[in-house]
């Protein structure tokens, strides 16, 4: 029977290889076996703030290069045949709602990225 041995990373490895689960179109599993790794180690390694990049997004507005999330909030709302018909009163500037099949409706408030916002619509109409 094979003996296993443990390996051993420097934080400067976890370091690196926690940066690049942070490159578009690439998955903490695709990383991971990259270097022969569990993904979930991978996972801890980028929970623990010694090693986890620092990828904040811009919040003044300004494009940032990557992907990151915006507010969303999500109301489960069951709509009879006169509320669908009924005209929306105009939404406060600053605020997108957009219904979605099934009743419910997407708010986004605040600062938001154009491109993103279309690559969520999509999403949700696929």
């Amino acid at each position: 029977m094979a003996r296993r041995t443990k390996r051993l990373w420097t934080d400067e490895e976890k370091r690196s290889i926690c940066l690049q689960t942070t490159a578009p179109d690439v998955s903490v599993a695709q990383v991971a076996r990259r270097y022969a790794l569990n993904a979930n180690v991978v996972f801890k390694w980028l929970r623990d703030p010694r090693f986890a990049p620092d990828i904040a997004p811009a919040l003044d507005g300004s494009a940032a290069e990557g992907a990151f999330f915006l507010p969303v909030e999500i109301v489960d709302r069951t709509r009879d045949v006169a509320d669908a018909v009924a005209i929306d009163p105009v939404p406060a500037v600053g605020i997108i709602e957009i219904d979605i099949a099934g009743g419910h409706r997407l708010r986004i408030s605040g600062v938001y990225d154009p491109e993103a916002l279309a690559r969520l619509i999509r999403g949700l109409s696929a």
